[in-house]
């Protein structure tokens, strides 16, 4: 099974989850969204799944820098808009299991869906 870890490198929860998913011998690719970007696609597709607002990082600073207009009115298209312009408000990580993601590193939610 194809697994794509997707998030930044330095951050501190993809540390977490690279290193539970190693600790459980778990294959998969790592994919830099702020070195390699994202495509449209792979953003729609995580919002469908899981909403926008859970995809869209406001708690980060990326997102907390921006003005006020840039932060009203936002919908899914517009907040699909700001994560390609900038990668780092992508919540991370997102694990992509090939039929469903997960969103976040929760240990437990790892474990039960890679059923471990």
């Amino acid at each position: 099974m194809n697994r794509t870890l997707f998030g930044i490198k330095a951050c501190d929860t993809m540390k977490k989850a690279r290193s539970w998913l190693d600790e459980h011998a778990v294959d998969y690719v790592f994919h830099d969204y702020k070195a390699s970007g994202i495509d449209r696609a792979s953003l729609e597709r995580w919002c469908d799944e899981h909403g926008w607002q859970t995809v869209l990082n406001r708690a980060g600073t990326t997102f907390r820098k921006l003005d006020d207009a840039q932060k009203a009115d936002l919908d899914q298209a517009r907040a699909i808009e700001l994560m390609l312009a900038q990668p780092s408000m992508i919540k991370r990580p997102v694990l992509d299991l090939g039929s469903r993601t997960l969103v976040g590193f929760k240990p437990e939610l790892y474990d039960a869906a890679l059923n471990h």
